[in-house]
């Protein structure tokens, strides 16, 4: 009889251990880095961007004009990124997640395994690519000179024509390769964001700042003090200084996936997503 219990014991306590195993695989394996499920439907798309570089990206206060709250924060990210970065999520079948960081800490948030992709207006510079891979291009635009309406160089037509002057741009971006191609430019040290930029030039500490067109378009619509100069002549720049793509780690098994998503989306629903983002901005930034 005691040895018929004993059986018995043995045999409920073996259940229970063997249940406690699998519950604490079942937590292992919920737990594990972003990239974890990348190639399962489901799970999370962790995208990692600054929101503070319109109108690519932005914070905001609410969830207006389909902007997507922020990981572990109050605040909402908007911007053509965002609206990017939610086809894009929708196509994988994945749940958007929104991090927001410094820029220099992007690429290393995303070789650790912290985010899956960074869609934050970044061009697929040469020197990136040693380092992560990139998608096919998802915008593309060109350098303009943002300046003072009234100023010495509003009519200029060539980066020639800023010889001589202050002129910046942000900090680690390839912008400085623009200014680097003006004879006699006063090259100042770059600035972190462009609302420090415009900052400086209101304040006549810098002459201009190289940007993107749509930055030049947003500082012309935030201040009627700002206009911008297109050049037609006078500097080289590769494409990849003025195109932006998604950054994702060295083989990444959702690439083509993701080209593909990108392939599904129009230049006309490209464009016309940009000047909802520019007309949508936060006047501040």
């Amino acid at each position: 009889m005691k040895r018929k219990w004993l059986l018995v014991m043995i045999s409920i306590m073996t259940a229970i251990v063997l249940a406690a195993c699998g519950t604490s695989d079942k937590k292992d394996g919920g737990s594990g880095d972003a990239g974890a499920d990348k190639e399962e439907g489901g799970g999370e798309f962790r995208i990692g961007m600054e929101a503070g570089y319109p109108p690519f990206n932005w914070t905001q206060q609410d969830d207006a004009n389909g902007a997507v709250k922020i990981a572990d924060n109050a605040e909402y990210a908007g911007g053509y990124d965002v609206q990017m970065a939610k086809k894009i999520a929708e196509g994988l079948g994945k749940e958007l997640v929104i991090v927001k960081m410094e820029w220099d800490g992007l690429v290393p948030a995303l070789q650790s395994n912290k985010i899956d992709a960074i869609i934050a207006g970044m061009s697929p510079t040469e020197e990136r690519k040693k380092t992560i891979d990139f998608t096919e291009n998802y915008y593309t635009s060109d350098f303009v000179m943002v300046i003072k309406k009234g100023s010495k160089y509003e009519g200029a037509k060539s980066i020639q024509d800023f010889s001589g002057a202050k002129i910046t741009s942000q900090l680690n971006t390839s912008n400085y390769t623009v200014i680097d191609q003006i004879k006699g430019v006063d090259k100042q040290t770059a600035m972190e964001s462009f609302p420090a930029m415009r900052v400086a030039l209101e304040a006549g500490k810098i002459d201009g700042y190289v940007a993107e067109r749509p930055e030049g378009i947003s500082a012309a619509a935030a201040n009627d003090k700002f206009t911008y100069v297109a050049f037609e002549e006078g500097f080289d720049t590769d494409l990849s200084n003025t195109s932006i793509a998604v950054g994702l780690r060295k083989e990444d098994a959702n690439r083509e996936k993701i080209n593909e998503i990108l392939k599904g989306i129009t230049e006309d629903d490209r464009q016309a997503i940009m000047e909802e983002a520019i007309k949508n901005q936060p006047a501040a930034q």
